[in-house]
């Protein structure tokens, strides 16, 4: 299978009308705000986009996508790859009135003012929502200095208790 490159922008009601399904790739090195928390280990983000209109007539863009990225593990600092993964739907809305009618199930996506939509920017979005709070290795995979302890406690030491005192004056 051949990859092409996607459209940057298209528009959601012409494509949705046509039963739009695409697939390709973006160049992650155009990917800015994404590079700016991590590091490329491949290339490209493979997308693959289906544009339809559902039951209630609204215009639907749904997708897939994953990317191999390097991440900071926030233990060790040392470099991790991570495979970031992509599932989406949204509807084009006009403005935040529109989205806020839009139903649950629904992510809303802006119009810009040629009313399309940004493909590169909703695929950098969501991949930069796929990338865990705090990124870290496995356990048993991390570098992380010998004396670290974790999920564990040190042991107490008997302390005297400060109200003792008081049983005595009883």
């Amino acid at each position: 299978m051949q990859n092409l490159k996607l459209p940057i922008t298209i528009d959601p009601y012409k494509s949705a009308q046509r039963r739009l399904e695409c697939e390709g790739i973006f160049e992650l090195s155009e990917m800015n705000r994404l590079l700016a928390v991590c590091q490329n280990n491949s290339e490209h983000v493979h997308v693959k986009f289906n544009f339809d209109v559902d039951e209630l007539g609204l215009v639907v863009i749904s997708g897939k996508g994953s990317a191999s990225v390097s991440l900071t593990c926030q233990r060790c600092t040392d470099t991790f790859d991570y495979e970031l993964a992509l599932d989406f739907t949204f509807s084009p809305v006009k403005n935040a009135e529109a989205a806020e009618s839009l139903p649950s199930y629904y992510d809303a996506i802006e119009l810009d003012e040629n009313g399309e939509v940004n493909l590169r920017e909703l695929v950098e979005d969501e991949l930069m929502l796929a990338i865990p709070l705090i990124p870290r290795h496995d356990l048993k995979d991390c570098q992380s200095p010998a004396d670290s302890v974790w999920g564990e406690l040190p042991e107490e030491h008997d302390k005297p208790n400060p109200f003792d005192v008081l049983k005595k004056l009883k």
